[in-house]
């Protein structure tokens, strides 16, 4: 813990930097945490588990139910300047804009906000209709930003619309990004599980550090 102390305050003397060691199972622990904190950070696999699972089990637990938004760190990338967001107008994906506009204007990067739709049907067989809903989801994901531009002008936003599966879209965008913004949740699945599909297979797929966000009732200062 000093070790790990005397690092971040090498890097960042400007930080204000509090050590614990809290006693308990690290899940429960950080759970806890999150009902007060702004983030968890965590890296995707710590000291036990098995060597060829991909995230280990502390980090999908806290992943799973925190508060608060968590950070999972697999791939550490720097110097893009750019956060990428998925946005599909669910409440869960709401949070995770506010999130990256937040910390876009934080760290003075573009903002990429990406919202991926399939057609039903092969691909051959676009009609007129599919047309027309791909408009409306173009001029909804304007909607979902406008009132968060507002809030923050001088964030750069590059607004992405894209004809494939949000899961192979947010990906390949992770490879050029600093930070991939998602909700726990999205508009499908089933509301009983923890995180839906697509957070869960950016645990495993992201190539730059995920958060993975949370609606939340209020704002919460830590």
């Amino acid at each position: 813990m000093a070790e790990a102390t005397a690092l971040v305050k090498e890097a960042h003397p400007e930080l204000e930097v509090i050590s614990a060691l809290p006693a308990g199972a690290p899940a429960a622990v950080l759970l806890a945490e999150s009902e007060h904190a702004h983030t968890i950070v965590l890296g995707a696999k710590g000291m036990g588990g098995f060597r060829s699972l991909l995230l280990g089990s502390v980090a999908l637990q806290v992943v799973g139910h925190a508060a608060s938004p968590v950070v999972v760190v697999s791939n550490l990338t720097t110097g893009h300047r750019r956060i990428v967001v998925g946005a599909d107008g669910s409440a869960h994906s709401r949070a995770a804009l506010v999130y990256a506009f937040e910390q876009a204007s934080l760290r003075g990067a573009q903002l990429r906000a990406l919202h991926a739709w399939s057609y039903p049907g092969p691909q051959a067989a676009v009609s007129a209709a599919q047309d027309a809903a791909a408009k409306e989801d173009r001029q909804a994901l304007e909607e979902w930003l406008a009132p968060l531009r507002q809030e923050h002008p001088g964030v750069e936003v590059v607004k992405e619309p894209v004809h494939e599966d949000p899961v192979p879209a947010l990906a390949r965008a992770s490879d050029r990004a600093d930070l991939l913004v998602v909700g726990s949740r999205g508009r499908g699945g089933f509301h009983g599980l923890a995180l839906g599909s697509v957070s869960h297979a950016m645990l495993q797929f992201s190539q730059c550090p995920l958060a993975v966000v949370p609606p939340r009732p209020q704002s919460t200062a830590a």
